[in-house]
């Protein structure tokens, strides 16, 4: 029986049929697989420009724990308990340990400063060489929030916070511009008068132009950084991490509500810290390209579906045109199923041929536009635009599937064709 079904499948006098039927009016044939190409070479050109927007959006993300929020303090908006509104105030070093043993949802804490503020320049010197660069005090637990590779000697460790060991590990440019082909570990290097100890080198795992400022960038233990710098117990931000089946706007919001206990700031003064929610952003980011996604494949399959209406049509005429050869093959026994199945397939043959063109075609031009682009420099918003294997397979398998919905119709149709009448038909 499989083997009858079989011969009847690759029947060549089937195939011929319907190529006969399909050649016998080329333009018509040609313009209304058109629109079947056209519909599915759109939607994979749009997938693909998604994806690349979505990649080039999310590589700014790359390098930095998702679960991540980092808070600083800054003016007060309203007057509390006797204390003027317009008030500065500063984290210390005993904020850090309460945070540690009451927050419950914090994974990974680590307090940080910054000489000279946010992207403030310092001048670090070696010998000859100088450079404007950025200079941090930070915790060795800044690796798990803000990864990096160390490419030479090693990191901060918990011996350089406790002996306030005058150590620095510095950024991949620095060493360039400090040190040329010079082996950098053990020499010293001059940071605003005060001389630190090479002991390592980094290279940074972020993306774009924030990639490029952390290899500008020098870490110092953090004790080592307030004393050098005269900054006492002062702690600029801090930079923080929750811990599994828990938020990080949960750990935001414990931390900034205990810290404004401690400093006598308002609760409901809402501008008093301000933070950057690194989970908020990339939950958002996907919320909205996925939201993106929605609407590419709605207006590519709405694209998609006209040229399946003008299958749906061809077909309709072609079995208007074929009416007598219809009667005849009914007359002479053949079954509604077998006739079915021929205008079905004639259908399901024309919109697959088109629909694989389109999606060739548009994987090779997603391919040649990610290729001309090659790897972007800085913060690209347009990265890699390629489709994943099994959504363009995906894509086909609902071209299939509506060309042989298109040729249902026209194959009842057909069905319901009496033979007498059509005999009749001139």
């Amino acid at each position: 029986m499989l083997h009858l079904e079989t011969n009847k499948m690759f029947d060549a006098d089937k195939w011929n049929e319907i190529y006969s039927s399909l050649a016998k009016n080329k333009l018509r044939t040609a313009l209304t697989a058109f629109g079947v190409f056209w519909g599915i070479f759109m939607l994979i050109i749009m997938l693909g420009a998604g994806n690349g927007l979505q990649n080039g959006v999310t590589e700014n993300f790359s390098g930095v724990a998702t679960n991540s929020v980092f808070i600083w303090t800054q003016r007060t908006t309203i007057p509390y308990s006797g204390l003027p509104k317009g008030r500065s105030f500063y984290m210390k070093n005993e904020d850090i340990e309460v945070l540690k043993n009451d927050v419950k949802e914090l994974d990974v804490l680590s307090p940080r400063n910054q000489l000279r503020g946010y992207r403030g320049g310092n001048n670090v010197s070696y010998l000859n060489q100088s450079g404007n660069f950025q200079v941090m005090g930070d915790y060795p637990q800044i690796m798990k929030i803000s990864p990096m590779e160390i490419t030479e000697g090693r990191f901060l460790n918990h011996l350089d916070l406790e002996e306030k060991r005058k150590v620095v590990v510095i950024g991949t440019y620095v060493k360039d511009v400090l040190f040329k082909n010079e082996n950098p570990i053990n020499k010293n290097v001059k940071v605003n008068g005060v001389f630190f100890k090479v002991i390592g080198v980094f290279k940074s795992k972020k993306g774009g132009n924030q990639g490029e400022r952390d290899s500008q960038t020098l870490f110092i233990p953090f004790t080592t950084f307030q004393k050098a710098f005269n900054y006492g117990n002062v702690v600029g931000w801090i930079a923080a991490t929750a811990k599994p089946n828990y938020s990080a706007s949960q750990v935001e919001q414990r931390i900034v509500s205990i810290l404004k206990r401690r400093h006598t700031v308002a609760p409901k003064d809402e501008r008093a810290f301000g933070s950057w929610n690194a989970e908020e952003e990339y939950n958002q980011i996907n919320g909205l390209f996925s939201g993106i996604s929605m609407l590419i494949w709605v207006v590519g399959i709405g694209t998609l579906s006209a040229g399946i209406i003008g299958v749906s049509n061809i077909m309709l005429i072609i079995v208007k045109e074929r009416t007598k050869e219809i009667g005849v093959r009914r007359a002479i026994g053949a079954t509604p199923l077998s006739i079915v199945g021929q205008i079905m397939t004639e259908a399901i043959v024309l919109t697959s041929i088109a629909g694989y063109l389109g999606l060739t075609f548009g994987v090779l031009v997603t391919e040649a536009i990610s290729n001309a682009m090659g790897p972007m420099q800085g913060d690209s918003m347009f990265t890699n635009p390629t489709i994943d294997l099994k959504v363009a397979l995906t894509a086909l398998s609902i071209l299939v599937i509506a060309g042989a919905l298109a040729g249902l119709i026209p194959a009842r149709k057909a069905v319901k064709i009496k033979p007498i009448e059509a005999l009749r038909t001139e």
